[in-house]
């Protein structure tokens, strides 16, 4: 009997699962989406001027070699591509308010982040191809003066860049931000089962 005592003063004694605060909630799912789209309209700023800066070399540069336009092009269809990508999540994150329908604005979330996922996936690589290839064509006119070592160097260079950012940052940033969206996918789940 002084087990089942035991028991019981031990179930009793759990901590019972904290009621979340609507405001607390909505306030954290805010600031959380701000960042993410934060970030994304600094990545849409950033990429119109690299485009400009792009647009620029390859129609007021005078280059010998079409193989050099060529790349530059290839590179500015690239950025053009994640460009679209970066404004259409914008989009989507920016164009619901969370405190008019919370229940739209969390699937509204979820359908963001399996697109992310499905897409991102993808997406990335063909990307990478895009602007490795783009730059092998535009280095060719570029190096073509420069001693062995020196090409050696920037192709070598490039490569490690490349496999630096596709093995050790890319699965960490998104990782992250896969982290932080289903924070607030969580948070917005246990808003709406408490109310129902």
């Amino acid at each position: 009997m002084k087990e089942f005592e035991h028991l019981m003063s031990v179930w009793q004694g759990q901590p019972k699962p904290d009621k979340l605060s609507v405001d607390d909630a909505l306030k954290q799912v805010k600031k959380g989406i701000r960042g993410i789209t934060s970030k994304l309209y600094w990545g849409i700023v950033a990429m119109i001027g690299l485009i400009a800066c792009a647009f620029i070399i390859t129609f007021f540069f005078a280059f010998r070699s079409p193989a050099t336009t060529i790349g530059i092009v290839i590179i500015l269809i690239a950025m053009m591509l994640y460009l679209s990508f970066i404004v259409r999540h914008y989009h989507i994150l920016n164009k619901h308010d969370l405190t008019q329908n919370p229940t739209e604005y969390l699937n509204t979330l979820k359908e963001y982040q399996r697109n992310r996922a499905r897409v991102t996936g993808w997406f990335y690589y063909i990307f990478m191809m895009l602007i490795s290839a783009g730059l092998a064509l535009y280095f060719m006119e570029i190096l073509e003066d420069a001693p062995l070592y020196f090409e050696l160097i920037t192709y070598g260079s490039t490569a490690i860049w490349f496999l630096f950012i596709t093995l050790y940052l890319k699965p960490r940033m998104f990782k992250n931000e896969e982290e932080k969206l289903n924070l607030m996918i969580d948070r917005l789940i246990r808003l709406q089962e408490q109310f129902d």
